[in-house]
């Protein structure tokens, strides 16, 4: 089974609830991925990111919903316990996500946009706030590959050469070699465009092969063996073959059966322009979104009021 989203989670914990008592977030975790059928793989899966485990995340995000619609209380920080209002919707589950897309809706329209309510629509209501921001800086950044590798094409070849030069300078071949990267010569390259060295002495070469290619034109097995022959001839046996295409089967299989004397890495145009965009080659940060979540350790160390608040 696939993790649930949020809002598919939140009548199961509502029904939790109800017969728990009291809960901490972290004690909703075990009977609800028993309930969900979750695997331990699917249970302690991450977000890409790697900052938070995605079932965990989805629980928090249904539970602070269903708190500020009212169907749960947090009689102290970390515990919950269903109200009135949430016994009395859980009589009727199937409308309880229908109730606080309407409550939510309501609220947005009649609260100004300084509000700390957080607004959704039904149509979203399955990510939380978290991974929609997560989905649209990947759009973002799918359509950013994309224009790296429109502007690639319309550059010359030589400005490509250099390029990929200066991209696996940023990566950190070449150290901190001054001049560590080489561009060959059109007349005499012998299949290679560039050189970066690895030492100062330049024993340790990586060859690199740079091919400016239409989108749908992929590089096929024909031209990877031309560039081994070219490894061999330059009696070196490390090559980089990057492309603003993609590889065929026939080339990408040839590449992964050469004998462990060569070593040779295929790079294609989207793994290129991920690779421009991770190390900031030609790009600038367009906005920076600042997002903070509570200091645990500050908050824990105050103490807690025993006491009923009315």
């Amino acid at each position: 089974m696939t993790i649930p989203t949020h809002d598919a989670i939140r009548v199961p914990a509502l029904q939790l609830l109800s017969k728990s008592g009291r809960l901490k977030l972290s004690e909703f975790e075990a009977p609800l991925a028993k309930h969900f059928g979750l695997t331990d793989t699917e249970l302690h899966k991450k977000y890409e990111s790697g900052n938070a485990k995605i079932f965990y995340d989805r629980i928090s995000w249904a539970l602070s919903y269903m708190n500020m619609a009212g169907l749960l209380n947090k009689p102290k920080r970390g515990l919950y316990e269903i109200s009135t209002l949430g016994l009395e919707k859980l009589k009727s589950p199937e409308a309880l996500n229908d109730f606080i897309a309407t409550k939510f809706a309501k609220q947005s329209k009649s609260k100004s946009r300084k509000s700390s309510e957080i607004p959704i629509s039904r149509a979203l209501e399955s990510l939380t706030p978290q991974e929609q921001l997560y989905e649209s800086a990947t759009k973002i950044r799918e359509s950013r590959y994309q224009e790296i590798l429109d502007t690639i094409l319309n550059k010359t070849s030589r400005e490509f050469e250099k390029l990929v030069i200066l991209l696996l300078q940023r990566m950190g071949y070449g150290g901190q070699i001054k001049q560590s990267g080489i561009i060959t010569s059109y007349t005499n390259d012998g299949g290679i465009d560039g050189i970066i060295k690895e030492d100062v002495l330049g024993l340790g070469r990586i060859h690199i092969q740079a091919k400016r290619y239409a989108q749908s034109n992929n590089v096929r097995r024909e031209e990877i063996q031309k560039f081994v022959g070219a490894l061999a001839a330059a009696q070196s046996n490390k090559g980089v073959f990057i492309t603003t295409s993609t590889f065929s089967q026939g080339a990408i299989a040839y590449a992964k059966n050469l004998n462990s004397s060569t070593m040779l890495s295929l790079i294609d145009g989207w793994q290129l322009a991920t690779y421009l965009y991770e190390y900031g080659v030609g790009l600038q940060v367009e906005y920076t979104i600042q997002i903070k979540k509570l200091d645990n350790e500050f908050w824990d160390a105050m103490e807690n009021d025993t006491a009923k608040i009315d």
